[in-house]
C-alpha cells in the first residue's frame, strides 16, 4: 500500500498503489459487487437479531425519520444504541457492521478516537462515576431495514466520531464523516505523545510549508484560523466560493501531499467505496479541479485550519482550541452527503415517494 509508483491519469503522479487502485475504471463484476451488499446487509441484521426488544427500540428507526440527519461531534446526549449498553456479543457483531465499511486503519482510528475519551476525562479532572467522557458512550443507529433492493443506512457517533453509512440498492456513501482528537498531541501520563490523527496535521502543514511565498499569498486564505470547521454539522455542506491555491498552480511535489491528503481520508474506507468516491471526484474533473486552502499559523502549536475541496469534495482541518492542541477532521460531499444523490436517482427511477417523514406519525420503530 505505500509503495509509490509514477502514474499519469488526470493529472495524478507519484500515487501509492491503493491510490492507482481507487483511478482505475470500476471494472468490478456486478457479482462481486452485489456480494459486497449482501455481506454488509447480512452483518447489519446479524447485529439486529442480536439485540432484544428494549434494545431495538434505542437502535432502530425509519429510514426517512429526521433523526438520520441529526448529527453532531460534541459531547452531547444522543438517541440510539451506545456500547455500554451492549453485551460483548453485540460489541463484535457491531463491530463487525463497522468493518463492512471502513478499512481495518478506520476502525482503528474509530477505536483510538474513542479511548482518547480516557485520558481527556483525566486530563479534567473528573471523578469516576461522571460519565461525560467515557469510550463506549458512541453509539449506533440503523436506519431502515437493511436490504439489497431498498435504501438503508446507520450511524456511529459519540464525541469526535460520527460517521453517516448510507447504502442505496449497494452503493454506498458515509458522509458526513467526521473524526476528531482532543488531545492532538497527549501531554502527560502512559499515552504522552500519541497523535491518532497525526497525518492529518501533519500533511497539511507539510503541504503550505512546501509552497512559495507567492503561492502561499494565495493559498493563505485568512491570517487567523477559524474556530472550526466552517460547515460545522450542517446538515448540507456548502461553500460560498472555491479559494485559494488551484491543484493546476502546484508543482509535482506539491500535488503529491495534496494526493496523498486525499488518499489519507478515503484509506479510511474499504477500497471499493474508495474507488467509487474517487470516480465520483474524477467525473467533477479529477485532481485539475481541486483547491488548497490555509489559515492560521504555520508553526506546530498555534491557530491553524485547511480544507482541501472541489465541485464535489471537501475535506477540512482545525486545530484551535485547547492552545491548538485539539483537532476537528471532518469529509463532506457537496452533493451527497447522506447519500442525496444517489437516493434522487434512486425514488426517480423507482418512481417511489421521496417525502421525509417525521417523528411518532411515520413507520417509525424508535
Amino acid at each position: 500500500m505505500k509503495k509509490t509508483i509514477l502514474l499519469t491519469v488526470v493529472g495524478v503522479a507519484a500515487l501509492s498503489a491503493y491510490f492507482i487502485y481507487a483511478f482505475e475504471p470500476n471494472e468490478q463484476p456486478a457479482a462481486e459487487q452485489a456480494e459486497k451488499a449482501s455481506t454488509r446487509v447480512q452483518t447489519a441484521n446479524d447485529f439486529i437479531n442480536s439485540l432484544d426488544g428494549n434494545q431495538k427500540s434505542k437502535a432502530i428507526f425509519d429510514f426517512k425519520d429526521e433523526e438520520r440527519y441529526n448529527w453532531h461531534f460534541i459531547p452531547r446526549e444522543r438517541e440510539g444504541l451506545d456500547l455500554r449498553n451492549m453485551n460483548q456479543e453485540q460489541k463484535l457483531k457491531a463491530f463487525a457492521l463497522l468493518n463492512t465499511f471502513l478499512s481495518d486503519k478506520g476502525v482503528e482510528k474509530a477505536k483510538s478516537i474513542m479511548q482518547l475519551e480516557i485520558i481527556l476525562k483525566a486530563l479534567e479532572n473528573l471523578p469516576p462515576e461522571n460519565d461525560r467522557r467515557h469510550p463506549e458512550k458512541y453509539y449506533f443507529s440503523i436506519f431502515g431495514q437493511p436490504s439489497d433492493a431498498k435504501p438503508w443506512g446507520w450511524r456511529l457517533e459519540g464525541h469526535h466520531l460520527s460517521i453517516n453509512f448510507t447504502s442505496v440498492t449497494g452503493e454506498v456513501t458515509v458522509t458526513p464523516a467526521f473524526w476528531g482528537a482532543n488531545p492532538a498531541n497527549v501531554p502527560s501520563g502512559d499515552k504522552k505523545g500519541l497523535r491518532v490523527l497525526k497525518d492529518e496535521e501533519d500533511l497539511g502543514r507539510g503541504l503550505v510549508k512546501l509552497l512559495s511565498p507567492d503561492q502561499q499569498k494565495v493559498a493563505i486564505i485568512m491570517e487567523d484560523a477559524p474556530d472550526d470547521v466552517v460547515t460545522g454539522a450542517d446538515r448540507k455542506a456548502s461553500l460560498d466560493k472555491f479559494s485559494g491555491l488551484k491543484y493546476t498552480d502546484m508543482n509535482a511535489a506539491q500535488q503529491t501531499l495534496v494526493q496523498q491528503i486525499l488518499e489519507l481520508v478515503f484509506s479510511n474506507v474499504t477500497p471499493d467505496i474508495a474507488k467509487a468516491q474517487m470516480q465520483v471526484l474524477q467525473e467533477a474533473g479529477g485532481m485539475d479541479a481541486l483547491y488548497f486552502a490555509w489559515a492560521g499559523s504555520l508553526e506546530v502549536g498555534k491557530r491553524h485550519y485547511y480544507r482541501v475541496h472541489g465541485p464535489t469534495i471537501l475535506v477540512e482541518y482545525d486545530n484551535t482550541q485547547n492552545d491548538a492542541n485539539h483537532i476537528h477532521f471532518v469529509w463532506r460531499d457537496l452533493t451527497n452527503d447522506f447519500g442525496e444523490d444517489l437516493l434522487a436517482k434512486h425514488y426517480k427511477e423507482s418512481g417511489s415517494g421521496h417525502g421525509h417523514s417525521h417523528g411518532p406519525g411515520s413507520d417509525h420503530t424508535h
